[in-house]
Parts: C-alpha cells; sequence; structure tokens
C-alpha cells in the first residue's frame, strides 16, 4: 500500500510519487477530472465559471464575446489539463493565465475593429463609492456606475486593463497576478499605478461630463 507524507512547513503531501498541494481546494477537482469522472468535469466548471466569466467581461466588454471566450477557456482546460503542475502555482492562477493567453491572443485578432484611446494618468474602487441603498432606484444606479467604470476600463492598454481586473477587481495577490502574467512583482505595481492613474483619470473626465 502506498504511503503518504507530509512535509510539515510546505503544506506539500507526497504519495505515490505524485506531489500535492494540499493548500489547494481545486486539486481533488482537478484528480477527478483526470481520473475520468464526468462530474468532477461539471463540479470543475460550476465552481470557476463566474470567476472566468467575469474576468472575459471586464476585459472584452461584451457579454456575447464574454461567453465565448468563457468557453473557449474551459476548451483549453479540459485539452490541456494534464500539464497543470500543483508545484508551480494553484489551480486558480494556472486557470487566470490560460484565461489571460486567450483573451489577448483575442484581443490581437481583433484589435483591428477596436479603439484603444491613447491616455496617461489610484483608482478609488467605484464600487466603494456606491452608497447601500434600499430605494429602488439604488440598482440602477449601481447599474450606471458599473457601466461607467467598464467603459472606462475599455480604454486603458491591455497590459494596464488585465492587471486592475486581476488586483482590484478579482483581489489576487501581487505573488499571484506575477504568475500569471509572467512579470516580476516589482512590473506588477508598476502596472497597477500606472492603470489605476489613469482608470481615476477617465472616471473623473466622466463624472465632470454628467
Amino acid at each position: 500500500m502506498a504511503t503518504a507524507v507530509m512535509a510539515p512547513t510546505t503544506g506539500l503531501l507526497v504519495t505515490k510519487g505524485i506531489v500535492r498541494n494540499c493548500l489547494d481546494p481545486d486539486l481533488s477537482l482537478v484528480e477527478r477530472c483526470l481520473s475520468g469522472d464526468a462530474g468532477g468535469w461539471e463540479e470543475l466548471v460550476r465552481v470557476h465559471t463566474r470567476r472566468v466569466y467575469g474576468i472575459c467581461y471586464r476585459f472584452t466588454g461584451r457579454e456575447g464575446e464574454a461567453q465565448d471566450m468563457t468557453q473557449d477557456v474551459f476548451l483549453r482546460v479540459f485539452r490541456t489539463l494534464k500539464s497543470f503542475r500543483a508545484t508551480e502555482g494553484s489551480f486558480t492562477t494556472w486557470l487566470t493565465r490560460i484565461t489571460r493567453n486567450l483573451l489577448i491572443d483575442n484581443y490581437r485578432r481583433t484589435r483591428q475593429d477596436r479603439v484603444t484611446d491613447s491616455i496617461e494618468g489610484q483608482l478609488p474602487l467605484l464600487e466603494q463609492s456606491i452608497p447601500s441603498s434600499s430605494r429602488p432606484e439604488g440598482a440602477v444606479v449601481m447599474r450606471e456606475k458599473g457601466e461607467i467604470l467598464q467603459a472606462a476600463l475599455e480604454k486603458l492598454s491591455p497590459e494596464l486593463r488585465e492587471t486592475v481586473i486581476l488586483r482590484d477587481l478579482q483581489e489576487m495577490e501581487y505573488r499571484e497576478i506575477a504568475q500569471v502574467l509572467e512579470i516580476p512583482e516589482g512590473t506588477v505595481k508598476s502596472r497597477l499605478n500606472r492603470g489605476r492613474a489613469e482608470l481615476a483619470r477617465l472616471l473623473r473626465r466622466q463624472q465632470a461630463a454628467l
């Protein structure tokens, strides 16, 4: 019978020669999927669809395109899950990297159909400025604020937009973002500062125009 040994300082479990990160809650789902468990695939998609769609929508700004991209992401996951290595990061980080790469590829293919303003410009997260309200118009105000934020995000360059989305909207750690984008943490922070500044400038312009 195979034995399992827990490495006390790393949170890794070694069993049957496989190194498993026990701190990753998705690992059991990944193993079910790799074993051919159809229920495992359904659960994996259910758990992560909202997150993937959120990234796709914030990046593209189009519901239909975001839905198509979300399907493409999970198709890629289905085809490449065997390449996932728990020792190289969490499943969520791996999934986010796949999402990001597909979004960038899609952006490059369709960039001639898009117009991105060249602008220079700390994001007071728009959602934080939305007062909680039990009045019926509260939901309308929230939707309008969300639309303003989305319009401003679409005017950021792709590298700044993805950094702001991953940090301020998806709340990923700097280390995780660096793994997804395959850049140093210092570069992540630099892009985030620039993206926040430009986004804040855009939001001020839009508010002044109202």
